[in-house]
């Protein structure tokens, strides 16, 4: 039905559909049954919702403001993304039994090993808190390093590693409403910044990689990945991370 109504599926991701005309650009971004329709063509836009009522049941929802999880807000000077009712959600399924909060998801410095600590019992809590918060750093880039470490023990995660998890959720708990922001001023200018830590794993001493990506001054990518090989400097390590950055967003 989307290719019928003229949409091409996008290459970078299976779940984008992208129409052009001489009007402009319409996106359509599907999963299961949840849909968006946008762009600056507003008479295809009415075209295409009159043709999926025509063949489905469904429901025009308005205005975007909320989106699998993804809370959005718009103003005249842009919008903002946050996902405040999932961390909240969140929060209540941990059940802390304080009120603490913290001023950084993860200490400086730390390096966690595999041995650290004790075995869960039952490592099924760990793993699911885990799971829901790589889903959160769609938003929250902050929390990307340490859930990036965190995921790294899902298999067999230890009080320590708890630990450490709970300091996340506790700094969560304290930044709830940091949104992203994407003002109407901002350049179409994309500038990517990369940065790599050489031998970063205590255990297999391989590199970390990251990378950040603006348009404009807003952020619209990121990224946190472990090297696959143990790179014999820092310069080996920082090439490494600028290849992730050319295969990636180039």
């Amino acid at each position: 039905m989307v290719t019928a109504t003229g949409f091409s599926p996008s290459l970078h991701d299976p779940a984008l559909f992208v129409h052009t005309s001489p009007r402009g650009r319409t996106l359509l971004l599907l999963y299961v049954d949840d849909m968006i329709i946008t762009g600056d063509d507003p008479e295809y836009i009415a075209f295409v919702k009159a043709r999926l009522c025509d063949q489905f049941l469904m429901t025009d929802l308005g205005p975007l403001r909320y989106f699998l999880g993804i809370e959005v807000s718009s103003t005249s000077d842009g919008f903002s993304i946050s996902q405040e009712k999932y961390i909240q959600d969140l929060l209540a399924r941990t059940a802390l039994m304080d009120e603490r909060t913290v001023e950084t998801p993860m200490e400086l410095n730390v390096k966690l090993h595999p041995t650290d600590g004790d075995p869960l019992p039952d490592p099924t809590r760990y793993r699911h808190l885990v799971g829901s918060l790589v889903y959160l750093a769609v938003t929250r880039p902050d929390i990307s390093y340490p859930v990036h470490i965190l995921s790294q023990f899902v298999s067999a995660p230890t009080t320590v590693h708890y630990s450490h998890l709970l300091r996340v959720l506790r700094y969560l708990r304290g930044t709830i409403t940091r949104r992203l922001f994407f003002p109407c001023s901002s350049s179409l200018q994309l500038q990517c910044y990369s940065y790599a830590t050489w031998a970063n794993d205590p255990t297999d001493r391989r590199s970390l990689s990251a990378y950040y990506v603006f348009l404009g001054g807003s952020l619209v990518a990121w990224k946190t990945k472990k090297q696959v090989a143990v790179s014999r400097s820092s310069v080996e390590a920082e090439l490494r991370a600028m290849a992730l950055v050319t295969a990636e967003v180039t």
